[in-house]
């Protein structure tokens, strides 16, 4: 079974889309798919789908949305198959588990990309830290979990992975500027800096990367925006390492830099 959740939901099992249709069921398959291989219990699947205000009926409702769900499994698999759905979604005690490869997780082999990417800035490996960020972050389609019903756990979990990404993606552009791909971060930058307009990380990117191609009024005026951003919005100005960065801007200085931040490791990260 492979199952996306960065983007649109999606699970096929032998080529074959199971994919529930209706709200809760795709919320109990979004749950279980980020706790591949590991027990999901009731408490935290009722949590989800109805946070304080459960049902009277609330077990016996899991459980048929937990079958419609088996359903959709039995209906890929094939019909001299040795398993069946109940040998893939698992009941324990007191839990269910999704019973497959966690690698099968779009959200799985991106977390573990992430965790090599971390790897390979700690020994100093620019070249490689762009290329496996680049391929962890090809495997975003959109915002996480886009078009599925969020409760309490998964919106933790949403949050989670769209910071995780920004990081990505903030580290990436860092190691492709430290590379001399300034250029080709520009456009990039561009969109991320407006969408981000109080995000210094990335200003401090955009300023390097435009200064490094000849546009320093444009570096200053990036500046220039982000500290407006932040005297109007939060009424402080931009950090000591910001406003050093123009002041070596202002001053034509030679091989201007940008600090590279580290990963978040997401295996410290809390699952639900």
């Amino acid at each position: 079974m492979r199952i996306r959740l960065l983007g649109e939901l999606e699970a096929v099992l032998n080529d074959v889309s199971i994919t529930p249709t209706a709200a809760k069921p795709r919320q109990v398959l979004a749950l279980l798919a980020l706790n591949a291989g590991r027990i999901v219990s009731v408490q935290s699947l009722v949590e989800e789908l109805w946070g304080h205000h459960p049902p009277p009926s609330v077990r016996t409702t899991l459980q048929t949305y937990i079958l419609q769900l088996r359903k959709l499994i039995d209906s890929a698999l094939p019909a001299n198959s040795k398993h069946t759905a109940k040998d893939i979604l698992v009941t324990r005690f007191d839990g269910y588990l999704l019973d497959i490869v966690p690698e099968n997780v779009d959200v799985c082999s991106y977390e573990r990309l992430v965790k090599a990417g971390q790897q390979a800035l700690a020994r100093g490996d620019h070249e490689s830290v762009s290329s496996l960020l680049g391929t962890a972050l090809a495997k975003w389609q959109s915002r996480a979990l886009v078009d599925v019903r969020i409760g309490l756990l998964l919106s933790l979990e949403v949050a989670r992975l769209e910071e995780s990404r920004l990081n990505a993606l903030e580290v990436r552009i860092a190691a492709d500027i430290q590379l001399g791909r300034h250029q080709s971060v520009l456009s990039e930058l561009t969109v991320l800096t407006a969408q981000q307009p109080m995000h210094e990380n990335l200003c401090a990117h955009y300023m390097v990367s435009l200064y490094r191609s000849g546009r320093q009024w444009q570096a200053l005026q990036a500046y220039k925006t982000l500290r407006n951003t932040l005297n109007r919005e939060l009424g402080v100005e931009p950090s000591l390492r910001l406003r050093r960065l123009q002041q070596a801007v202002l001053r034509s200085e030679a091989g201007l830099d940008v600090l590279v931040e580290p990963v978040p490791d997401p295996a410290r990260a809390t699952n639900a």
